[in-house]
C-alpha cells in the first residue's frame, strides 16, 4: 500500500503539489471530503474544490483501485482511442478551474459544423455552430489529456491514495421519509475502511467510480437501467484529407461517428451488435479500414435538393464527403457493452454521487462526460455556498437542495432526450428508415427542430 515518490512523479511528472499517500502514512485520516474514484469526474471535482476562493482549503481524499501510472505527458502520437466531445459550457468550466490551457488545442481538435446522414437513404442534416453565434460546437480530446491537465490542478490539501481498494461504507442511518436535512447525529461523519485495514473518515464521501459504482451499491441507491443490446467500438485512424467536421452515419446495425482528434487523426465510434463489433476487432487493419470506408461511403450519396414525396423546397446545404480512412492507428479497436443507468437518488447524508455513478448514457451525442462536469461544477458550488453560510457540507438540505434537485433535473431531461434520439435512429430497415432519412432532410428547413436538437448536442 505504500505510495513511493516514484509513482508520484508517473503521476505529476511537472508539479508536486498534491500528495501521493497510503492511508496508514496520513497522520490524520479525518477529512472534509473523501472522493472515490480518480478518473475524468473525480479528478474534475477535486480541482475544482482547489480553485474556489471558498473551498480551497478543504482536506481532500482522491481515492482510486488503481494506480493512474499511465497519466503521464499526452503528447504521444498517435492519439490514443478513448476520446470525450467538450461541450462550450464544459469548456468555460475547465476554463474556470484553470485546466482548459492543458486541453486546448493542439492537444485537442476543434469542430465548428456537423453533419448526419442515413446510410439507406438520400437525406441529410447539416449544424453549424454560427447559427447559435458559437464559435466552435465543441472540442474532441483524448480522455487521457483531460485527465493529465486535471491532475495539474490538484493542491496541496489533496491526498491521492492509491492503489486503494474501498471495502466497506458506513454513512448515518437515513430513510427516504426521513425528513430533509436531518441526521441522526450531527458529529457522524462517513466512514470507508479500506483493504489492508486502513479506515479513513469525512464529512462528506463522493462517489465517481463509474457505471458499475461501488460506492453507490454500498450506499443501496437503487438504479433503473436497461442494455441497448449494443456495444460501442472505438479506434483511431488515419484520413487522406484532414477531418474537420463532427459525421455521424446511421448504418443497419447503429450509428457511426467519425470525430476530429489533434495531429489529423481522427476517432471513431461505432455502435453496433455485439457479433458484428467482435467481427471489427478481430479483423486485420487492412480489413478494418475497408469496412470503416465502406460504412461511412458504401450507400447511396445524399442529395442537397429535398424533392419527390416531400414537395419540399430545395435546402442550401451541401452534403459534406467524409474522407477517406488510409489505415488504423495505434491501439487497436476495442468495445464496451451500451447500456443507461439512472440512480433513483444522487445523495444521502454525508454522500452524493457524480457522473457515471449516478448516470449513464448512450454515446450518441457524446454527452457523458459534460453531464458529469455539470455534476461537478453544480457540487462544488453547493459545497462552496455550505462553506460560506457555515453549514454541514455533508447535511442533506445542501446536497438535496442545491445539488441533487437541478442535477436530476437536467440529466434526466438530457437522458429522455437521448434515449429517444437512439430510439429514433436505432437499427431500421424499409419503409421506417426512408421515413427517417426524408425526416433528417427536412430539419435543413425547419430552424427551430433543427437548433432544439443542436442545442442538445451543444450540452444545452
Amino acid at each position: 500500500m505504500h505510495c513511493g515518490a516514484r509513482r508520484c512523479l508517473l503521476i505529476r511528472p511537472s508539479l508536486t503539489h498534491s500528495r501521493c499517500v497510503s492511508a496508514a502514512a496520513v497522520p490524520n485520516r479525518h477529512f472534509d471530503v473523501a472522493i472515490v474514484g480518480a478518473g475524468l469526474t473525480g479528478a474534475a471535482l477535486a480541482a475544482g474544490l482547489g480553485a474556489n476562493k471558498l473551498t480551497r482549503d478543504l482536506r481532500i481524499a482522491l481515492v482510486d483501485r488503481q494506480e493512474p501510472a499511465s497519466i503521464q505527458h499526452p503528447q504521444l502520437s498517435p492519439p490514443a482511442n478513448r476520446v470525450s466531445t467538450l461541450t462550450p459550457a464544459s469548456i468555460q468550466f475547465l476554463t474556470e478551474i484553470g485546466a482548459w490551457p492543458d486541453i486546448a488545442p493542439p492537444r485537442s481538435a476543434p469542430f465548428s459544423r456537423m453533419q448526419v446522414w442515413d446510410s439507406t437513404g438520400s437525406d441529410f442534416v447539416q449544424y453549424d455552430a454560427a447559427t447559435s453565434s458559437e464559435v466552435t460546437m465543441g472540442h474532441v480530446a483524448e480522455n487521457g489529456v483531460i485527465q493529465y491537465a486535471l491532475m495539474q490542478r490538484l493542491r496541496p490539501n489533496v491526498y491521492n491514495m492509491w492503489p486503494a481498494i474501498v471495502k466497506a461504507l458506513e454513512l448515518p442511518p437515513f430513510s427516504p421519509t426521513q425528513q430533509s436535512g436531518t441526521m441522526q447525529s450531527s458529529n457522524a461523519f462517513a466512514s470507508l475502511q479500506l483493504e489492508g485495514g486502513s479506515t479513513i473518515k469525512a464529512k462528506l464521501v463522493v462517489g465517481s467510480d463509474g457505471g458499475n459504482s461501488n460506492v453507490r451499491q454500498m450506499a443501496q441507491l437503487r438504479t433503473v437501467s436497461w442494455s441497448y443490446k449494443q456495444r460501442g467500438l472505438v479506434a483511431t485512424v488515419a484520413t487522406a484529407t484532414p477531418n474537420t467536421s463532427a459525421l455521424q452515419v446511421f448504418l443497419p446495425n447503429g450509428p457511426l461517428a467519425l470525430l476530429p482528434v489533434r495531429d489529423g487523426f481522427s476517432n471513431i465510434v461505432w455502435s453496433t451488435t455485439p457479433a458484428q463489433a467482435a467481427e471489427l476487432e478481430a479483423m486485420t487493419p487492412t480489413d478494418f479500414v475497408n469496412a470503416v470506408n465502406m460504412a461511412l461511403s458504401g450507400g447511396p450519396r445524399p442529395s442537397s435538393v429535398l424533392g419527390g414525396m416531400t414537395g419540399a423546397r430545395a435546402s442550401s446545404a451541401q452534403f459534406e464527403d467524409p474522407p477517406v480512412v488510409t489505415k488504423a492507428v495505434g491501439q487497436p479497436p476495442k468495445s464496451f457493452p451500451l447500456v443507461l443507468c439512472h440512480a433513483g437518488r444522487y445523495v444521502r447524508p454525508r454522500l452524493a454521487l457524480i457522473g457515471d455513478a449516478a448516470h449513464t448514457v448512450h454515446p450518441l451525442a457524446g454527452q457523458g462526460v459534460n453531464l458529469g462536469f455539470g455534476d461537478v461544477k453544480a457540487l462544488v458550488d453547493a459545497i462552496a455556498h455550505a462553506t460560506e453560510t457555515g453549514m454541514d457540507i455533508g447535511s442533506m438540505t445542501v446536497l438535496e437542495e442545491e445539488y441533487e434537485r437541478p442535477r436530476q433535473q437536467a440529466n434526466i431531461s438530457m437522458t429522455a432526450a437521448l434515449n429517444g434520439l437512439k430510439r429514433v435512429f436505432e437499427p431500421q430497415t424499409g419503409l421506417t428508415a426512408r421515413i427517417r432519412s426524408i425526416g433528417l432532410g427536412l430539419l435543413n428547413d425547419v430552424p427551430f427542430a433543427k437548433d432544439k436538437i443542436m442545442q442538445y448536442a451543444m450540452g444545452r
